[in-house]
């Protein structure tokens, strides 16, 4: 791996793999997208449901997680973290799976995976793969170095007019910036890294960077993603806020039993998720 990728990670948070999959890795992925969308699990939700900006996302399907766990083995992502990391093991976490379709799907709120998923270090990394080719346009969008940053609270995604109404509101993480009335403010107020990418292609990202998908429309009516995570030898678990009869509540909602039995600090493991290398 040439020293510009690792050092783009590093200090970006985000960076572009060229030709990452070939084309019989890339069809695995796209069979396991379709299933997923097929075959949704508990977890499954629709963005600004009941309005014309609705998308699909998935987390972390039950169902899927065996054909997941062998899917991954068979794809270059244990050895290609952990040398963007520098770490001697990597394992992998769970899919997420993004729906937009017919050219109505809104921009996705900006946000930080970290603020609903007990996660902290620098060994965490999401695998983006989405099976059209992108103009930076349409592509996913990163603020650069913001995985060194502020630990913002969530979105709650369910409020079209208000993309940063938190998701916790106890005033122990700051509120979301503003992204895009920033930028609409003053086009340099944040510095946007996307990337045009092809089939193939593969955007790594911090889980802990600012970002966010952008709409499609008539130029980019469907966009089919599917994310795979993945965290190495410094990952450690980090509880998330602790509200009282919050759904999210220190663990958040996935692997939650497993979670259960790990404290702040703790190397983040559990024999659930398959090592790679």
């Amino acid at each position: 791996m040439d020293k510009s990728v690792r050092e783009a990670f590093r200090n970006d948070g985000a960076t572009l793999i060229k030709g990452c999959l070939d084309e019989a890795q890339l069809d695995k992925c796209r069979e396991a997208f379709d299933w997923a969308v097929a075959n949704p699990s508990p977890h499954a939700a629709q963005l600004f449901d009941g309005t014309e900006q609705q998308s699909l996302v998935d987390n972390a399907n039950p169902l899927a997680k065996d054909r997941l766990d062998d899917l991954v083995s068979s794809l270059p992502f244990g050895r290609l973290f952990a040398e963007l990391w520098g770490s001697k093991h990597v394992w992998y976490f769970a899919e997420e799976v993004f729906l937009k379709a017919g050219g109505k799907g809104a921009r996705s709120a900006w946000h930080q995976d970290t603020a609903y998923l007990p996660w902290a270090g620098q060994h965490w990394g999401n695998a983006w793969i989405t099976f059209q080719p992108l103009t930076k346009q349409y592509s996913l969008e990163v603020v650069r170095g913001s995985h060194q940053g502020a630990q913002y609270d969530g979105t709650t995604f369910a409020n079209p007019d208000d993309p940063t109404e938190p998701l916790f509101g106890d005033g122990s993480l700051p509120r979301l910036p503003d992204v895009e009335v920033e930028r609409a403010l003053d086009p340099d107020a944040h510095d946007v890294a996307s990337w045009a990418t092809e089939p193939g292609d593969v955007v790594v990202i911090h889980p802990r960077s600012l970002h966010s998908g952008p709409a499609v429309d008539a130029g980019c009516p469907d966009r089919h993603t599917l994310v795979l995570r993945f965290f190495g030898d410094d990952a450690v678990f980090r509880s998330l806020p602790d509200v009282e009869g919050h759904p999210f509540a220190r663990n958040g909602v996935l692997f939650v039993e497993e979670m259960a039995k790990l404290n702040p600090g703790d190397p983040f493991r559990s024999p659930l998720f398959r090592k790679l290398v």
